[in-house]
């Protein structure tokens, strides 16, 4: 059963704790929430689940009762101390402590092995903190995760789900939209949470559909580069970046912005400049 508001907070305050703004804490406490979390993303006892930022554990005990294995991550030293010993006789239960990312583009290393030694399909299932959501669901997708269920600020969930020439696209849709299919279930209000959140949250679904492969951090950094020239036209952000390619080469209008073109075709454009670069 899902913690209630005030469980979290008796369990902080007997350890004389609070929600730690600067690791983005804000506690799941909609029982409901929980359970939905878990039903979309389909655990079966074959699966190894990774959450981060479990937090005091409300979602852990949803996970546990549905997976073959959970690893959490958490980065707050006394919660990891309180999950260690809330959890300490749950043999289906792994914590690691620290921060899910070693670099805004590498995984935490024993994240990373985790995922490497699991022998059925890895899945990420969490209430993501949200000062690392961005980058970390893009390194998990690179990893080999098949699939994430997570809530997050709402303005992320836009910029996942985000169409070209609109205010929400960027290097990060483009990126995450050739790596998985993208679903945004549902709104989430900030009453679902403690403390709620200024703004609204959402819960995504990304089922991983790999089209970069070996490319994918370089098509990153060409993304980005691209976006970094938003004012500028397609050939020129080209040209700024030192890319050595004409537009046209794929049938692309070099006159209008990199936001006005879709993941396929900057990805088509990406793979026509690596080639004249050989």
């Amino acid at each position: 059963m899902a913690q209630t508001k005030q469980q979290i907070q008796a369990t902080l305050a007997a350890a004389g704790m609070h929600p730690r703004h600067r690791f983005g804490q804000n506690f799941m406490i909609d029982g409901n929430l929980v359970r939905t979390i878990a039903d979309a993303a389909a655990i079966t006892p074959q699966d190894t689940v990774i959450e981060v930022g479990p937090g005091t554990g409300t979602l852990t005990e949803e996970l546990l009762s549905r997976a073959g294995k959970v690893v959490a991550v958490e980065i707050d030293r006394d919660l990891a101390e309180q999950l260690r010993t809330n959890f300490a006789n749950e043999p289906k239960f792994t914590l690691i402590e620290g921060d899910a990312l070693a670099t805004k583009h590498e995984l935490n290393t024993e994240l990373g092995a985790a995922i490497s030694a699991a022998t059925g399909t890895v899945k990420l299932v969490a209430n993501l903190p949200y000062n690392i959501a961005s980058p970390l669901v893009v390194e998990l997708l690179r990893a080999g995760v098949s699939t994430l269920v997570f809530t997050v600020q709402k303005e992320v969930a836009d910029r996942l789900k985000g169409k070209a020439d609109s205010d929400d696209y960027g290097p990060l849709t483009a990126v995450v939209q050739l790596l998985s299919k993208v679903e945004v279930l549902r709104t989430l209000p900030p009453q679902a949470f403690w403390p709620p959140p200024k703004i609204d949250s959402a819960l995504v679904r990304l089922t991983r559909e790999d089209r970069l492969g070996e490319h994918s951090a370089a098509f990153g950094r060409f993304a980005h580069t691209l976006f970094s020239f938003r004012r500028k036209t397609l050939r020129k952000g080209l040209d700024m970046g030192g890319y050595k390619v004409a537009p046209e080469t794929v049938g692309l209008d070099g006159t209008k912005r990199a936001e006005s073109f879709t993941p396929e075709q900057l990805l088509a454009l990406f793979h026509a400049a690596r080639e004249s670069s050989l």
